[in-house]
């Protein structure tokens, strides 16, 4: 590993939480069990909603010998901590591991940590995925170091109940002509919502911020890996928009993953929430923890400001030092195969990344009873046309959340103003990332 990489990683884990750290200590470590009878044990970590329990049990119905011991984290920036804090101390990591979009450029740095899955037939893989997507996971030497699992097409969470509460059209269609447009658009109804209704349009500036950059062209970092903040006309611009709209009382000013226990998803705190795929999963799940169900009123509508945009997306790949590199790639291949994409989306509400797995969901308009009866597969087939993924650099999850999260969270709480937080990001930014 060389220097630059080991001080990224350990400054990566010096700012999370204390909470990470600790799921650092006691996560699984990489192929520890072996009977005596030569059956194994594959740890897997994972973060988030993966959908992948059922999964885990049918894999090893059919394959006898073979104990799937699963650990998951509760955020990607968690699960970032996690693996940073194994890969410096040279030890601890999963046989398999979920690696996110946001911290895959850090990852890159010290690629080798892991084994280059050309080495177990992926090569014969890589028309399955979307070119893009299998581009990603390939370092600089041609290496090839994750199995893509789906990415992350985005459209708009709403509350129904809600908007019929503020005099707005509430079925899905008339949403998404209602929404249909750019920021200003959007922002300009989140308006009128708040003035009728004295509450919030949007949860927290945070993720609406994170997905006004995904959708740029180029976000915190250029296409050739530099840093594209400062001197950003673009961002700036989109950043005050964003920060009018918070001023405004746009914003709920919640915590981002916690919601109130999920309870602001139940009480009306808020109307609108910014949706990628996987963030279905998170949507039911908040709404469960706090009390609600599908009568709680959420829908899904096939908008998004601005036009496409991807948010995330993971891979699942295998360390150098797993002690069962074959059995764990047949794994991780197995889950990643188009059949089992469209049992994970299912289950978590994600989106392939496989071509045959989105035909399938483009073509199946099965209703979703959590989301109001929204075809949520068909709709983010439909979302996921003309999304490219954005270059991400060795930072770039550290500079949302460690720097624009905070800058962002003092705006909502109005203890700043927008420029007042931009210019705290910019300091956070320099004393961070530099």
């Amino acid at each position: 590993m060389n220097t630059r990489a080991r001080t990224r990683i350990l400054a990566a884990a010096a700012t999370a939480s204390v909470g990470a750290l600790a799921l650092a200590g006691c996560a699984a470590t990489g192929g520890d069990a072996e009977g005596a009878d030569g059956d194994i044990t594959l740890t897997v970590t994972t973060f988030g909603t993966f959908g992948y329990d059922d999964l885990y049990a049918e894999y090893e119905e059919a394959n006898p010998g073979i104990t799937i011991e699963a650990t998951n984290i509760d955020t990607g920036g968690n699960a970032r901590t996690d693996a940073f804090t194994k890969i410096a101390a040279g030890s601890g990591l999963s046989d398999v591991v979920a690696i996110e979009e946001g911290w895959l450029g850090a990852i890159m740095d010290v690629s080798d940590t892991f084994v280059d899955l050309r080495d177990y037939g992926i090569e014969d893989r890589k028309g399955d995925w979307v070119d893009w997507k299998y581009g990603q996971a390939t370092d600089a030497e041609g290496r090839v170091i994750g199995y893509g699992t789906d990415i992350g097409p985005s459209g708009i969470c709403y509350n129904g109940a809600a908007f019929e509460a503020a005099g707005l059209p509430s079925d899905r269609e008339s949403v998404a002509q209602l929404l249909d447009g750019d920021w200003e658009n959007y922002f300009a109804v989140g308006a009128d919502y708040t003035a009728k209704t004295g509450k919030a349009w949007y949860d927290h500036s945070g993720f609406v911020w994170n997905a006004m950059v995904n959708q740029l062209e180029e976000g915190y970092y250029s296409a050739d890996g530099e840093l594209n903040v400062e001197d950003n006309a673009e961002l700036k611009e989109r950043f005050e928009l964003l920060g009018a709209a918070t001023e405004g009382g746009q914003s709920a000013a919640q915590t981002a993953w916690d919601w109130n226990g999920g309870k602001s998803f139940v009480d009306g705190t808020f109307a609108t929430f910014v949706c990628p795929g996987w963030m279905l999963g998170v949507v039911q799940g908040q709404v469960e923890a706090g009390g609600g169900d599908a009568e709680t009123g959420w829908d899904f509508a096939d908008v998004f400001p601005g036009g496409a945009a991807n948010w995330g997306g993971a891979f699942l790949s295998i360390p150098e030092s797993s002690r069962y590199k074959e059995e764990a790639a047949a794994l991780a291949d197995w889950l990643t195969q188009p059949e089992q994409q469209v049992k994970q989306s299912a289950a978590a509400g994600n989106f392939p990344s496989t071509v045959e797995a989105q035909e399938t969901l483009a073509s199946d308009a099965t209703p979703n009873a959590f989301f109001n009866d929204a075809p949520t597969g068909a709709i983010l087939a439909e979302r996921a046309k003309g999304v490219v993924a954005q270059f991400k650099g060795a930072d770039d999850s550290v500079i949302q959340e460690n720097v624009f999260g905070p800058a962002l969270s003092g705006l909502d709480r109005g203890e700043t103003d927008t420029q007042g937080a931009w210019d705290e990001a910019i300091s956070l930014l320099n004393e961070l990332v530099g």
